[in-house]
């Protein structure tokens, strides 16, 4: 088993790097999309503004050779906005791979949420299998994606519900940090990566 973290210069690759390693998992971190062919599954990191990391995506040729992979893949928090349609953050066409809108909070909460927010698991889902429901995990993020219940694995409330997990076949994403939300997170990346 060969797992990729795809570089496209906009991501959190380190502390995704530091879990996989804590979780004696091979990993390589990927910077050409050519190489993906090669590898078992991937990991799209996020931290960052969709506008710039759509361009990077595009730039480096990733965002052509995404939407096409066979193999599971796993976005995490801006990674999971980015496979949106579109979202409402610099006006951005994104990858299109699970249908639905990125939107920014409307809330007299504090923007970004930053913290530990529990999750609603709402499906059954190979991501989640031995996870208790409604688990804390960690957030930072200001945008959310609106998707249909079909995709919806796991679901979160701040002021209004959202979507935390989804999935679309082979495509996997968290609007959540796994690798900052201790057990229960690293439990999930075990589980992507027994895939």
């Amino acid at each position: 088993m060969k797992i990729a973290v795809i570089d496209y210069g906009a991501s959190n690759l380190q502390s995704v790097a530091n879990a996989l390693t804590v979780l004696g998992k091979p990993f390589e971190i990927v910077s050409e999309p050519g190489r993906l062919a090669d590898f078992d599954k991937i990991i799209l990191p996020g931290v960052g503004a969709a506008g710039s990391a759509m361009e990077k995506l595009i730039d480096s040729g990733f965002a052509e050779v995404l939407p096409k992979l066979k193999v599971p893949i796993l976005g995490i928090c801006l990674g999971l906005q980015l496979f949106a349609d579109s979202s409402e953050e610099g006006n951005t066409k994104c990858l299109s791979i699970i249908p639905g809108q990125v939107k920014r909070f409307q809330t007299d909460l504090k923007v970004p949420q930053i913290g530990w927010n529990k999750v609603a698991l709402v499906k059954a889902s190979p991501l989640t299998v031995g996870i208790p429901n409604n688990n804390f995990f960690y957030f930072v993020h200001s945008y959310f994606l609106e998707t249909l219940p079909e995709f919806v694995i796991g679901q979160s409330v701040y002021d209004y519900t959202f979507a935390a997990i989804v999935q679309r076949g082979n495509f996997y994403a968290t609007q959540f940090h796994p690798e900052k939300s201790g057990q229960w997170g690293m439990k999930l990346l075990n589980n992507f990566c027994d895939l």
